[in-house]
C-alpha cells in the first residue's frame, strides 16, 4: 500500500492506494483518520495520486468532474452497500439518512434504520470521492461529517446546495 498527502482548499488529505484503486482518502484531521490504513504503508508515488489530485483540483474549481477513479473501500458487506448508494448521489444533490436507509433496505431485503446508515456514512474511508457529505438529516439540517461540519457546509456550498451562511439544506430528490 502506498500513501501520499495531497492539497485541497479545505486542507490536506491523505490518499492511499493498492496500485489498482484508491483505498482511502481522509482529511488529515478528520475523525476516523486512516481507519483502514494498514500498519505497513509506504510513502510513495502512483499514477492514481496524480489522477486524484487532478480530480480534486477540478472538483474544487466547481467543474463537476466525472468520478472515474477506481475506488475500493474496505468494510463490512453492509457498509459496502451503503457506500455504493452514496456513490449514486449526483453532484449538487443531497439525500437524507432515511432516504439512503430506504434504498439500502430495498437492496438487502429488510428494514435498515437511519442510525445504522449514519454509522456507515461516518466511517466512509474515501471522503469526497464517495460523497458522504451529500447526506443530511431528515429535517435538512447538516449533521455528522467526519471532516467537520464547516467542511460539509463548504462542500455543499460549492455544489450549489447551500447559500453562504445558510444552515439548512433543501432536499433534491429524483
Amino acid at each position: 500500500m502506498l500513501k501520499k498527502d495531497l492539497s485541497t482548499p479545505l486542507g490536506p488529505v491523505t490518499v492511499m492506494t493498492d496500485g489498482r484503486a484508491i483505498t482511502g482518502l481522509w482529511f488529515t484531521d478528520q475523525q476516523h483518520y486512516g481507519s483502514t490504513l494498514p500498519r505497513l504503508t509506504l510513502v510513495g508515488d502512483s499514477p492514481l495520486f496524480k489522477e486524484t489530485q487532478t480530480w480534486l483540483n477540478q472538483y474544487f474549481a466547481g467543474d463537476q468532474p466525472a468520478m472515474t477513479l477506481p475506488v475500493r473501500p474496505e468494510g463490512t458487506t453492509f457498509r459496502q452497500t451503503v457506500w455504493q448508494v452514496l456513490q449514486s448521489i449526483p453532484y449538487g444533490q443531497v439525500r437524507t439518512y432515511g432516504e439512503v436507509a430506504q434504498v439500502v433496505s430495498d437492496q438487502v431485503g429488510h428494514d435498515v434504520g437511519a442510525r445504522s446508515i449514519g454509522g456507515a456514512v461516518g466511517n466512509n474511508p474515501i471522503s469526497l470521492l464517495i460523497p458522504c457529505h451529500r447526506v443530511v438529516a431528515g429535517t435538512g439540517d447538516l449533521t455528522g461529517y467526519a471532516g467537520g461540519l464547516d467542511r460539509k457546509r463548504s462542500l455543499l456550498e460549492l455544489e450549489g446546495q447551500l447559500k453562504s451562511g445558510q444552515v439548512r439544506v433543501e432536499r433534491v430528490t429524483d
